[in-house]
């Protein structure tokens, strides 16, 4: 194959949507690839972080009034439950079922508090020790992600 064949080659390749062509025959062989290796980049998870929500709320402002500083929400008294994963929070076996856990409720160590659905797979979220619920940080069906508080309890 003579250079101007090679030429057009290049330039029907560029020309289109082909990504590679190969031709082989019993005296040459040309191969031609266009466009970079796909790169994969991999990053490590962050460590588990136990943190108060870091949302605030901006207070109206009136005309003619000096600007309020942000509000930070209350931060509730006790340790939290938070996701080992990022799914979709739920707080009953089923959709009419009662939920697993109710305010105020005390619960045993093992004891199932709620289901994380990551990928079609139901994750079994349990109770680490004996404690008292003191809040449900998340509403039926809501996605959380790695580290959202579910539970704010009292160790007992």
């Amino acid at each position: 194959m003579d250079i101007k064949d090679l030429r057009l080659l290049i330039k029907l390749v560029t020309e289109t949507d082909i990504t590679e062509f190969e031709m082989d025959n019993s005296d040459e062989k040309i191969i031609i690839k266009r466009g970079q290796k796909p790169e994969y980049v991999t990053f490590a998870a962050p460590a588990a972080q136990q943190y108060a929500p870091s949302s605030y709320q901006q207070a109206p402002v009136a005309a003619g009034s000096a600007p309020v500083a942000p509000v930070a929400p209350a931060v509730e008294a006790g340790d939290t439950i938070n996701s080992p994963i990022v799914g979709t929070f739920y707080a009953a076996p089923g959709p009419e079922a009662a939920p697993y856990v109710t305010v105020g409720q005390v619960v045993e160590k093992g004891q199932v508090l709620c289901i994380v659905e990551a990928m079609k797979l139901m994750n079994e979220i349990e109770a680490e020790c004996k404690c008292k619920i003191l809040k449900v940080c998340k509403d039926n069906a809501q996605a959380v992600e790695y580290g959202d508080p579910l539970f704010v309890i009292q160790k007992l």
